[in-house]
């Protein structure tokens, strides 16, 4: 259960304007995303940015352009001889790169990574007036009691006691944050899924950890004070929770898009089932196919969404 501080607002009207949860930022004369080398005293946010209705996130600067080029193909934008430069180019900390209203942003890896970057990406859209925004990281897993190379469309984040809860230290105190994801955009991602039929797709709680190794309960870090029947009792746990897959990212991508009233999903695919062993041992071209397949799920629910509007 969270906290008795625990912020529960939830998701407004989806055409709203992207708002804040921070009263401060409003009075700002300037406000510098550093992370992003944006300012707004140096760019045109609402020129830049302000059409963006569809924002999807990832951790690779390679991955996020790749999908980028792959939407522009997809949305009939590509020409010979595009070029599809990093906006955040001025910096090595994160990468975005952008094609009519789709929005694409690496977050590196793990919570303190990713949420850095979701600070500064909301007040971006929030500066830019962007309004019906929906915000998908996708990314790649390790599954539980699923094939390798199935997409798990995530329900709910949880943590690694299996709680449907992202706490935060805030001011020494304990602030505890909601992670349901939007049913109706799960539902939505199923039905494109089918109408793809391409590849094995899943709906399932997601564990999210603080660590690849110990904090999965892998046997082959530097470190573990555990053996094998630990950690398969450990895994079947979360599969009797509804556990399909676990990466590092989810919670907080959650209980931000929450706070902020923003549509948001979780759309990863497992690279093995770590019932199985904790390496991935698949070969190369095996992994880059596996990496493009929430890449093209998302794609054609962007399109589908588009030829709707």
């Amino acid at each position: 259960m969270a906290s008795p501080g625990a912020e529960t607002k939830k998701p407004g009207n989806h055409n709203d304007f992207v708002q804040l949860c921070n009263p401060h930022v409003a009075a700002m004369k300037e406000d510098v995303l550093y992370h992003f080398s944006l300012s707004t005293s140096t760019h045109d946010f609402p020129t830049m940015f302000g059409d963006v209705k569809f924002v999807c996130v990832g951790g690779s600067p390679s991955r996020m352009k790749a999908f980028i080029k792959y939407v522009a193909v997809e949305l009939g934008l590509d020409h010979p001889g595009a070029e599809y430069p990093d906006i955040c180019e001025g910096t090595d900390r994160y990468a975005m790169f952008k094609v009519g209203p789709v929005l694409s942003v690496s977050h590196g890896m793990g919570i303190p990574s990713i949420a850095i970057m979701l600070h500064e990406l909301i007040k971006l859209l929030y500066h830019a007036r962007c309004s019906g925004v929906t915000l998908i990281r996708i990314g790649t897993s390790g599954g539980i009691g699923v094939e390798p190379g199935s997409v798990v469309i995530t329900r709910q984040a949880v943590d690694g006691c299996f709680k449907q809860e992202f706490e935060q230290i805030v001011l020494g105190k304990r602030v505890v944050r909601n992670t349901h994801l939007d049913d109706w955009l799960v539902q939505e991602l199923v039905r494109c899924s089918a109408d793809l039929g391409e590849f094995p797709t899943v709906v399932g709680n997601t564990m999210c950890t603080l660590d690849f190794y110990e904090g999965q309960g892998r046997l082959d870090g530097a470190l573990c004070s555990y053996a094998e029947k630990d950690k398969q009792e450990y895994l079947r746990a979360a599969y009797e929770a509804g556990i399909r897959n676990i990466e590092m990212e989810s919670s907080v991508f959650a209980a931000m898009c929450n706070a902020c009233g923003l549509r948001a999903a979780v759309v990863c695919v497992t690279l093995l089932n770590r019932l199985e062993g904790d390496q991935i041992s698949s070969p190369h071209e095996v992994l880059v196919e596996y990496q493009q397949r929430p890449q093209r799920l998302v794609g054609h629910f962007i399109k589908k969404c588009l030829a709707a509007a």
